[in-house]
């Protein structure tokens, strides 16, 4: 089926929305948020029409504009680390939107996110660790012209502690991730499983349905039957008594 003029537009905003979710964009870019908004809109439309796309191609539709939409929001969070979250459980699109694409252009701008989030995350820890590193190499200094070996060790402890409750906190955050994943995955694999057995339960419906109909069907035959037999026992019996009462009438006549 050849697509529709406002399959046609959609598909230039959706492949456009791409362009500039790749690009890096400041805080007072707009255009991607009401772009995205404008594309909700358009596959609304789309959804209400007649010739409408296949289910499929729908779909993917619905995917890359959720994508989009959970992009920006992703971006208004304060912190890399809830962006960076966020970022792990967007699903980017399937196929390209363009045939001048290889790879799906959501897939592409999923990737570069990740890794400037990541990398954005990395850069605050490190810093911090940096300046706390800086800070107390000066009070160390400091410390050292009182007594050099006491602030020294002091120091060098409050440092390590500064470096253990960075580290557990980057691990904390590894383990919420995986944690998150993996509560994802258990609950889809407890949704699948669930359509497995209502399916398999349909299927049982119908069959014992199709046998219930059989059944019924030879029950209203043999109960046609047994009715037939019945009425033909009924008329020989009446045949064979009228026979006899004329018989009997014949054999003895009506006294005088």
């Amino acid at each position: 089926m050849a697509a529709t003029r406002l399959e046609l537009n959609l598909m230039r905003l959706l492949s456009r929305c791409e362009a500039l979710a790749a690009e890096r964009r400041g805080p007072e870019e707009w255009r991607l948020e009401k772009y995205v908004a404008a594309l909700e809109d358009m596959l609304r439309e789309l959804k209400k029409q007649s010739s409408k796309p296949a289910p499929e191609l729908l779909n993917e539709y619905s995917r890359k504009v959720d994508f989009l939409k959970g992009l920006l929001e992703a971006e208004k969070l304060s912190s890399s680390t809830e962006k960076a979250l966020a970022n792990q459980f967007l699903a980017p699109g399937r196929t390209p939107t363009t045939t001048k694409e290889r790879t799906p252009a959501t897939k592409t701008v999923h990737l570069q996110t990740k890794a400037r989030c990541t990398g954005k995350m990395r850069s605050e820890l490190l810093g911090t660790v940096c300046f706390d590193s800086v800070e107390l190499n000066v009070r160390k200094r400091k410390g050292l012209a009182s007594d050099e070996k006491q602030s020294a060790v002091e120091l060098d402890a409050v440092l390590q502690h500064h470096q253990d409750m960075q580290e557990k906190l980057a691990e904390e955050m590894l383990s919420l991730a995986r944690s998150l994943k993996n509560n994802t995955l258990a609950a889809q694999n407890v949704i699948k499983q669930d359509n497995q057995t209502l399916s398999h339960s349909l299927r049982m419906a119908d069959q014992n349905f199709e046998k219930l109909k059989d059944e019924s069907d030879r029950l209203e035959q043999h109960a046609k039957k047994s009715v037939n037999w019945l009425l033909w026992i009924m008329l020989i019996v009446v045949c064979f008594i009228f026979i006899s009462m004329i018989l009997f009438i014949r054999i003895f006549p009506k006294l005088k």
